[in-house]
């Protein structure tokens, strides 16, 4: 997601494009959620909202740096809430790491995050973090009693997730594209490639190369729009 949608989107000095490439598939996709301590009094995503309305700025929220999911997932929360200037309506406090940024959430040196699930979930089945909504379609069979964006009223933030994918150079022949994608097919069958791909908290998406490319657009412009919406972009 980085590399091949957040990055573009985010920078104009980037030596490629998102579209330099033959995609291949998509592998799994790692949803996200954003989790408040345990500590904190916030109950619900109103709960959040209704705080950082009352006190502009006073909210505070984590990430792994300028750029990262965690970054954007703030602001795109914060967007989705209706806020008129997101980039204001709570503090970005960045770390050098995504656990970093998950340890001063769960800790309460910060209001809030927003990070795919598999890197907080132990702080949210330890009781520390508690999950105000993932960006899942359909809730998540391990956290049962978070809503969903979409039933929250937030369906944009369904683009809120991590991903993985197997990308190769520009001009590909069509013979090594069809070679990929049964292999590929032999994957998505492989029992144990499936149940340790969700063991880490994942959800195996196998694609065909023409819907990879379409996923890969999709959260291009849904980052870029966003960039683009609040002056985001670095040189």
């Amino acid at each position: 997601i980085g590399s091949h949608s957040i990055s573009p989107a985010l920078k104009s000095s980037m030596p490629y494009e998102w579209d330099d490439f033959t995609y291949l598939s998509l592998l799994e996709i790692n949803p996200a959620a954003c989790a408040t301590a345990t500590s904190k009094p916030y109950q619900s995503l109103e709960d959040l909202r209704a705080a950082i309305e009352a006190s502009p700025g006073a909210v505070t929220y984590s990430s792994a740096g300028v750029g990262t999911l965690h970054h954007l997932g703030g602001i795109m929360l914060l967007d989705e809430m209706g806020f008129e200037d997101p980039g204001t309506a709570a503090t970005h406090i960045p770390f050098q790491s995504g656990g970093a940024a998950a340890a001063a959430a769960a800790t309460g040196q910060v209001d809030f995050v927003c990070s795919n699930i598999s890197a907080i979930i132990s702080q949210i089945e330890g009781g520390q973090l508690r999950p105000l909504v993932v960006t899942t379609p359909e809730r998540v069979d391990s956290l049962p009693d978070v809503p969903t964006a979409s039933e929250l009223g937030h369906p944009a933030l369904e683009a809120l997730v991590g991903w993985s994918g197997l990308v190769g150079p520009p001009g590909l022949s069509d013979e090594t594209i069809a070679t990929w994608v049964e292999v590929l097919q032999e994957v998505a069958a492989d029992e144990r490639w499936v149940n340790q791909t969700k063991s880490l908290g994942s959800v195996p998406m196998m694609l065909s190369p023409e819907e990879t490319v379409a996923f890969v657009e999709n959260q291009y412009t849904t980052f870029r729009g966003l960039v683009e919406e609040l002056g985001l972009q670095i040189d």
